[in-house]
């Protein structure tokens, strides 16, 4: 039986820790277009990347993968000195990765409710819900976390089982909803601009959005579970977005 293209990007994710070259293949290097800034485009390549970093022994986990067509999003822990969290995204043409977006945070240890950034539900149900629940979550980062309508918090989240994994918050929706009013010199702490994706399998949403933490421009990836119709689970990275001059290729983060 052939592999999914999801276990295609858990093996290859995971060779980063083992050094194996056979995963690798699934990527179409010659037509590879990467968006992290801080990486060089070309410069090596992936079979020698991963070799030098494996060398460093590294600790690779992925925690969640899910497929969405011609998309591949995945959820993963890595151990490269400090301990971080990060989504890979991988576009897929002709059977094999063609374009790669992330974004990555430290890790930090658990929140008020003593969850992890990691922890949790890890495979979709749900599968027939998917358009649904798609639309559901771009509907609330629209109206709530872009448009500020927090009074509509509860129109898609579940008040009574909402679980949330951001390191600086905790359970419910009040906690959240204190968190997306807090305001700093005049402007929001979060503050969410633009939605660049929304990708979706089942009873898990992945929503790719643009604007500012704390004043700095950030890229903010929104990992929800659904069941019901409703928003019962987050977990989340926030990655500052390096100034352009300092970018390594120009493909941009988005």
């Amino acid at each position: 039986m052939a592999m999914t293209k999801k276990n295609k990007i858990r093996a290859l994710l995971k060779s980063i820790e083992t050094g194996d070259p056979g995963p690798v293949a699934v990527v179409n290097e010659a037509r590879y277009i990467q968006h992290n800034p801080q990486t060089h485009e070309g410069s090596e390549g992936l079979t020698a990347l991963f070799k030098r970093l494996s060398d460093t022994a590294p600790r690779v986990n992925i925690v969640r993968a899910f497929e969405d067509a011609d998309f591949v999003f995945a959820h993963t822990e890595y151990d490269f000195a400090s301990r971080k969290i990060g989504f890979e995204i991988f576009r897929f043409e002709d059977g094999q990765a063609v374009e790669h977006w992330d974004n990555i945070q430290e890790r930090h240890e658990p929140n008020l409710s003593g969850r992890i950034m990691v922890d949790g539900p890890t495979e979709a149900v749900d599968l027939e819900q998917t358009e649904r629940n798609r639309a559901l979550v771009r509907s609330f980062v629209d109206l709530v976390l872009i448009d500020g309508q927090l009074d509509r918090l509860t129109d898609f989240v579940d008040a009574d089982t909402f679980a949330e994994h951001n390191p600086r918050l905790g359970d419910g929706v009040t906690v959240l909803q204190s968190a997306l009013k807090v305001e700093d010199e005049n402007h929001k702490r979060i503050d969410y601009q633009r939605i660049h994706r929304v990708l979706a399998e089942g009873s898990f949403v992945l929503c790719v959005s643009e604007g500012n933490y704390r004043g700095a421009h950030s890229a903010f990836y929104d990992l929800f579970r659904l069941a019901n119709g409703k928003i019962v689970e987050h977990w989340d990275t926030t990655e500052k977005i390096a100034p352009r001059s300092e970018w390594k290729n120009d493909n941009g983060k988005f």
